[in-house]
């Protein structure tokens, strides 16, 4: 997969993964968009590691998944350590 699509499918997948978590998380949607690209790697990386599947393909369904889990995890862990530092 190329650069621009794999920088669209990060972006795309930060912005789902914050449609998908519940409450209201911190960061403006520049932060949101950023993250999801952090996410798309992470979730590559993770799949790949423990799945042998990884982000080839741009509409591979197991692409997405990887790349939106990866962004939610990559969000949890962000609003974990902006709500400590906000203390």
């Amino acid at each position: 997969m190329g650069f621009f699509a794999f920088l669209i499918l990060g972006l795309i997948a930060g912005a789902i993964a914050k449609a998908i978590l519940p409450g209201r998380q911190g960061g403006g949607l520049i932060i949101t968009l950023i993250l999801g690209v952090v996410g798309a790697l992470l979730g590559g990386f993770i799949g790949g590691a423990l799945f042998g599947v990884g982000i080839n393909e741009f509409f591979s369904l197991s692409t997405w998944l990887l790349a939106i889990g990866g962004a939610i995890i990559v969000l949890l862990v962000y609003g974990m350590i902006s709500k400590r530092s906000a203390r």
